[in-house]
């Protein structure tokens, strides 16, 4: 018998009970209840990111019914009730211990999918994605499930505009404002900042995220840039998706069939051109990891070709917050996501013939789109870029030996000269003394501090919190100030923040890594020529030396655990802290800090690469 032929119903009236009262409450066929399961998983969580994702999911799940039957035209499947995942709110928490759950909602997220999917032998999945976070955990989660699943993002919320002054704001704008001197404007922004509903707009995590789950090909491109409350995602969407999914499951098309080398490789390309957030860099090589890559930066790209790529190959194509003007809403109305990825595959920069879920080629699902040329407003030409040079750079260096540490160069509004930053260190041991500094004496920062923060990693804090608040501050504080304040942290940042900000320096403090050593005062230089981040007294061993020492002798007199690491009170957070891996491994929960890889598979190398034709000089 194979596991697609109906069980003998009389033997298990158990295991039967419950599934035909589910099929009679959904409305569909009591003989096709032991057949495979088809049916909608969505993201929930505790803000206005998620609050029209339930509706996008029972509009999936009606159509999904209307699609199942014994008629030769439908699915002949079971259908189950629809599922969702939880998650915290990133811009609620950003500055609280709480935020410490924000990239553990990630792996919450995996898990619950993985027993979801697994559990109710899904052999066909639609997911609505939300905030940015747990749409990396679902996609991770379809892959090492490895059934014919498709995604779509729940999209973004409209542009906010202050209404004294007519300009756009946003989320970021409202963090910006906290040191502003006047309550009440403070308390204006704030009111402003969000109407409506969606998850953030600007090329934030989350749409860097959802632009890089479009081109891996999980999610038809046309469905990226829509806001969250466009018609079209509750009428036409949801008729694409079914039809999609019917077409995967007949095709036998799965989602490593979709992720591999070629499109993992164009997604980071992508996430280049649009400026995007540093935390591609931490999802990537998790995504990668669930498709069967246990090494990301071999398997996929070296950092040494990421920083080519971003240095001398690839632009910046928009003009987008939180570096530019505009929003994801903007994006669509020029054309989409697929504009973006035109420009890119007509100069050569992408592999068009990659598998896509709609069952094209990366290639004609944009020539099928009608995707209009760059408008050189929002989207610009390779030709002539909004930028010469890709948005992020990856560091070494005696302060990154794991070549983690990560700048969005794209956001850094000044302070490099001759690509190269030199600064004095400013030590905090946790990002609450820095929030307290810079609410009580805001006047203490100089002109070209360094300031580390640090006991904030995958262990440390525990859970790696973003830094929306601090570097929002700081941000502020630089351009009243014109002065240049750079940061540099073993935690990581919000897609949302600008500046000479450095995140996922590696190894992280709590396990010993060089950023532990750094004292008041030392010499800190950023050198985007050689793309290294160093302290210049910890290149002499003997003060390596001596430092390690007492930092050594501080972890054994504390039980193993550096004092300054954050306390890890409930079992999810002590969980990360024994199980996370390093961030240049993406920081996800795995035991015994090695990567777990399902059905582990060789890397094909295609003789793809992009071409550089329109190469910079910068």
């Amino acid at each position: 018998m194979s596991k697609t032929d109906p069980v003998v119903i009389d033997e298990h009236p158990g295991r039967s009970a419950q599934a035909f009262g589910i099929a009679r409450e959904l409305g569909t066929d009591i003989e096709l209840i032991h057949k495979p399961s088809v049916g909608v998983v969505g993201n929930k969580g505790d803000s206005q990111c998620y609050i029209g994702v339930q509706d996008k999911v029972e509009a999936i799940h009606a159509c999904l019914l209307e699609n199942i039957g014994t008629e030769a035209d439908k699915m002949a499947m079971r259908l189950v009730q629809p599922e969702y995942t939880v998650a915290t709110s990133d811009g609620i928490r950003n500055g609280t211990r709480e935020m410490r759950y924000s990239l553990i909602g990630r792996e919450v997220t995996h898990d619950s999918v993985c027993e979801h999917l697994s559990a109710s032998g899904l052999a066909g999945t639609i997911a609505v994605v939300a905030c940015d976070k747990p749409p990396v955990g679902t996609l991770a989660a379809l892959l090492e499930h490895n059934q014919p699943a498709i995604m779509m993002s729940d999209g973004s919320i409209r542009p906010a505009v202050d209404p004294r002054s007519n300009e756009p704001i946003d989320l970021v704008t409202a963090y910006q404002v906290a040191g502003h001197e006047d309550p009440e404007h403070r308390m204006h922004i704030s009111c402003a900042a969000c109407p409506g509903f969606g998850s953030c707009g600007g090329m934030f995590t989350y749409n860097t995220m959802q632009t890089f789950i479009g081109v891996v090909g999980m999610q038809p491109l046309d469905m990226v840039a829509p806001p969250s409350d466009d018609p079209k995602r509750m009428n036409e969407f949801p008729i694409d998706l079914v039809r999609y999914l019917k077409q995967m499951i007949e095709n036998g098309v799965k989602p490593r069939d979709i992720v591999g080398r070629d499109s993992l490789r164009n997604a980071v390309i992508v996430a280049m051109a649009v400026g995007g957030s540093t935390n591609v860099v931490l999802h990537a090589p998790e995504i990668a990891r669930a498709a069967g890559f246990a090494n990301f930066w071999g398997d996929i790209m070296t950092p040494e070709e990421f920083n080519h790529l971003s240095q001398h190959v690839v632009p910046v194509l928009t003009d987008a917050r939180p570096y530019g003007l505009y929003s994801m809403v903007d994006i669509d109305r020029v054309g989409g996501v697929q504009v973006i990825v035109k420009e890119l595959l007509e100069a050569g920069l992408l592999n068009g013939d990659v598998t896509t879920c709609t069952g094209e080629t990366l290639a004609e699902q944009v020539a099928r789109l009608n995707t209009p040329s760059a408008d050189g407003v929002v989207v610009y030409p390779v030709e002539k870029p909004y930028k010469p040079t890709g948005g992020l750079r990856l560091l070494g260096g005696n302060l990154s030996p794991e070549f983690s540490a990560i700048l969005k160069l794209a956001g850094v509004e000044g302070g490099l000269e001759d690509n190269i930053f030199r600064g004095s260190a400013r030590v905090f041991e946790g990002e609450q003394g820095l929030l307290d500094a810079l609410d009580t004496a805001p006047e203490s920062f100089q002109h070209h501090d360094m300031i580390i923060v640090r006991y904030e990693g995958p262990s440390g804090a525990p859970g790696m919190p973003e830094m929306l608040d601090s570097t929002s501050r700081i941000t502020t504080l630089c351009r009243e100030r014109e002065i240049v304040v750079g940061l540099m942290t073993d935690a990581r940042f919000s897609g949302g923040s600008v500046g000479l900000v450095i995140g996922h320096v590696g190894p992280e403090a709590a396990l010993g890594g060089p950023i532990a050593f750094v004292e008041d005062g030392d010499e800190i230089t950023a050198d985007l020529n050689n793309n290294e981040l160093n302290c210049t007294p910890l290149n002499d061993p003997a003060i390596l030396a001596e430092r390690k020492a007492r930092w050594e002798k501080v972890v054994a007199d504390n039980g193993g655990m550096h004092p300054n690491c954050g306390t890890a009170e409930t079992r999810l957070l002590n969980r990360m802290r024994r199980s996370a891996v390093p961030a240049i491994q993406g920081s996800g929960m795995h035991p015994d800090r090695q990567l777990w890889v399902n059905d582990p598979r060789e890397p094909v190398v295609s003789s793809f690469k992009p071409s550089n034709t329109f190469r910079s000089n910068a």
